[in-house]
């Protein structure tokens, strides 16, 4: 199965690759495909959390990954399905094949995303690649650090990076692939895509993936 990589609305992520179907942060999916092996959610807020959107991708074995400090709340999704596995930051895990990493995601001065509230963002390891999808967060210590092949960060502003500061954390962490999120809808216009891409470097390539 070739890797695959759509974005939808916010941080909706759906990526296909030899170990299924992963999505993360279903949220206002427009269709129903009930396609998902494995669903990730980076933390509890409404745009990433959204049980009408994960009842829509889910399947009957579909595995729900989430942080541990939401467990009370994934079990909201118990019943759509198969199981619900919790992470913590700074994890190597497989989990029924799926091999993940995860790091910090929070917000430095901002107050909506504090360090303690323990959320995520993800580092999903297929074949050779190394595909980091940060969630809700500021450029930080930890995802400085971060090693990967493709990057999908956050643009929007406000709660996260805005398009500028999120090119200054891919100029340092040099991916090959950038792909902006978090944009667009909830927070963000579409030209933050635009000023993104200005500010990322060479080598790194901007991929624009964003389908509504």
């Amino acid at each position: 199965m070739a890797l695959n990589i759509t974005v939808y609305t916010q941080s909706c992520i759906r990526i296909s690759c030899d170990e299924g179907v992963v999505y993360f942060d279903p949220f206002r999916m427009k269709e129903a495909p009930h396609d998902a092996d494995y669903i990730l959610v980076t933390h509890d807020h409404f745009d990433h959390f959204s049980p009408e959107d994960i009842e829509k991708v889910a399947k009957s074995g579909t595995i729900l990954i989430a942080p541990e400090k939401m467990l009370a709340k994934a079990g909201e999704v118990s019943h759509l399905v198969r199981r619900i596995e919790t992470v913590s930051a700074g994890q190597k895990r497989v989990i029924e094949g799926l091999s993940i990493e995860t790091v910090p995601a929070y917000n430095l001065l901002k107050p909506f995303h504090p360090k303690g509230a323990g959320w995520v963002g993800y580092i999903l390891i297929t074949g050779d690649k190394r595909i980091y999808v940060a969630g809700d967060t500021d450029m930080t210590k930890e995802n400085k650090l971060v090693k990967c092949d493709i990057a999908l960060i956050p643009i929007g502003g406000k709660y996260t990076m805005d398009a500028k500061k999120a090119a200054e954390l891919i100029n340092t962490i040099s991916p090959a692939v950038a792909i902006p999120t978090h944009y667009g809808s909830v927070v963000g216009s579409m030209n933050d895509a635009q000023v993104f891409s200005a500010h990322v470097k060479a080598p790194t390539k901007v991929e624009i993936k964003l389908q509504y």
